[in-house]
Parts: C-alpha cells; sequence; structure tokens
C-alpha cells in the first residue's frame, strides 16, 4: 500500500474524531438553545449553525481527499459539491466500493444545503427549525455514518495486505 493510502486512512480515522467532537458541541449548543430565554439565544444558535456547517465541511474534506487519491478525479462546475457527495456513493467495481450509502448520502445532502445557507444568508436568516430537524436525524445518522467511513478506511487497509 502506498504511503498515500496511508496518509488517506490516518486522516480518515482523525477526522471521525474531530467530527465527534463538533457534533458534541453542537448537542450541547442545541441544549442551550433549548434553555435560553428567546431575546437571549441568537449567539447559541449561531453557535449550532457554525458547528453543523463545520460537521458538514469536514466530511467534504475527506471525500475530497478520496476523490483526488482513490478515484483520481474531483467534480467540477457549478455543482460539484454536489456531485461529489453522489460520487462517494457509487460503487466503482474496477477501484473501489461506495464509500457511502445511497441512503445516507440523501441525508448529507440536507447537511450540505444547510452547509451553504450559512455561507450565503446572514445569521439573523437560519432557521432554528430546520436545525431542529437536523439535530434530531445526527445522533441516529451519525453511527452508520462514522461505520460506513471506517469500513471504507479498513478497505483501504486491506489493500495493502494483497
Amino acid at each position: 500500500m502506498s504511503s498515500l493510502y496511508q496518509n488517506l486512512i490516518d486522516r480518515i480515522r482523525n477526522e471521525l474524531s474531530d467530527l465527534v467532537q463538533v457534533i458534541e458541541r453542537t448537542q450541547e449548543g442545541w441544549s442551550n438553545v433549548q434553555k435560553t430565554p428567546a431575546k437571549e439565544r441568537q449567539a447559541f444558535v449561531d453557535s449550532v449553525a457554525l458547528n453543523l456547517h463545520g460537521f458538514y465541511s469536514g466530511l467534504e474534506r475527506l471525500f475530497e481527499l478520496i476523490a483526488r487519491q482513490v478515484d483520481g478525479s474531483l467534480p467540477e462546475g457549478a455543482n460539484w459539491h454536489r456531485d461529489l457527495l453522489q460520487q462517494m456513493a457509487q460503487d466503482f467495481p474496477a477501484s473501489r466500493p461506495a464509500v457511502i450509502s445511497q441512503e445516507n448520502a440523501e441525508i448529507l445532502d440536507e447537511f450540505r444545503r444547510f452547509r451553504h445557507l450559512v455561507r450565503n444568508v446572514y445569521t439573523i436568516n437560519l432557521s432554528p427549525t430546520k436545525m431542529n430537524g437536523l439535530l434530531q436525524i445526527l445522533p441516529v445518522f451519525w453511527p452508520q455514518l462514522r461505520a460506513e467511513l471506517l469500513a471504507f478506511a479498513n478497505y483501504l487497509e486491506a489493500l495493502s495486505g494483497e
């Protein structure tokens, strides 16, 4: 196995550890939103939005690395973020299995769209209702996604034994 893949395996595992911390901060921030009077909660809402942004951005960094180093191609054009997500859900029999399931790609697309909002609107326009939906699915969805990413890292590691 090339050291390039070993670096990728290490990045996947390290990023997953960091993402656990981001999720914990997100959940803690959301708990504070729920406990804080409406007039005083904006800073917590902003914190949750930033951490949801960071959650998807961390995953996308991994997807970009996989696309470059394993697939040899990164999507281009106006919809490259969406296309990259779909690329990760595709099985390429000649080179690799799907990194994530189609179901998880569809869920992640909601996080991707929310990240786009965070990047492109004022925080005063962010919807706590939309954030609540993402936060409700995160604890159920995360273990499945984490397992898929670890399985992909294990797949890369197994290539070294061939």
